[in-house]
């Protein structure tokens, strides 16, 4: 994955409460068990004026050119809720979001999210409806800054709030870890482990017989 250290970016405002993972990507567009083309199905409920279909509903934020290239998501309260779905977050990063701001997340989703390099940050909800507020003046001239390293989000007039994030989210993130990539850091513990409970209990590890019999 893709380190998540600084993102200066358009951010666009999804502010319902309960936007939930069906919303995200409906189960029809999830054609593939792959983490590729995922992107055309991403909000395609809200996104394009027919069910199945692909013309764009031009009221639907991320339609309209002001919000262009976003890759900063304001989100509301609970937001990726609903099944545990992990091809949302698939579609999120495919389309290019790397950052999530509500004030709270599901957690699988919130998990989901830092397992695949998107950064979901919590700030308080008068603070994320004020980051859109300031954004909505002109979106690509006004970009929010997402600050891993300090745990800040700054807004284009100046305003910074800090976010809280667990100490391995954070090491996940900024050095582009999955759960399987943090856990070969500890390879040679594990080796070590492995090493000596064969030595201590050998008939844990004997290869079962044609029959089935140990």
């Amino acid at each position: 994955m893709e380190p998540f250290r600084k993102l200066t970016a358009v951010a666009a405002p999804i502010l319902r409460a309960n936007v939930d993972t069906d919303a995200i990507i409906p189960s029809r567009e999830m054609k593939s068990v792959s983490k590729s083309g995922l992107a055309d199905g991403l909000f395609a409920g809200w996104r394009y004026t027919q069910i199945g279909g692909r013309e764009p509903n031009p009221h639907f934020v991320l339609n309209q050119p002001a919000y262009r290239g976003t890759r900063i998501l304001l989100g509301g309260e609970n937001f990726g809720c609903g099944s545990s779905r992990e091809h949302a977050v698939w579609a999120l990063a495919e389309y290019g979001i790397r950052a999530i701001i509500a004030p709270s997340f599901s957690p699988i989703f919130f998990n989901n999210c830092v397992r695949n390099g998107i950064l979901p940050a919590r700030l308080p909800e008068g603070a994320v409806q004020s980051i859109a507020e300031d954004v909505a003046h002109d979106p690509q001239s006004r970009p929010v800054s997402v600050d891993l390293e300090s745990q800040a989000v700054v807004a284009h007039g100046g305003a910074c709030w800090r976010f809280e994030l667990d100490s391995e989210a954070k090491q996940m993130l900024l050095e582009g870890l999955d759960a399987v990539d943090l856990t070969l850091r500890q390879r040679e513990a594990i080796e070590r482990f492995l090493s000596r409970d064969t030595a201590e209990r050998p008939w844990i590890y004997l290869e079962p017989t044609a029959g089935g019999d140990r």
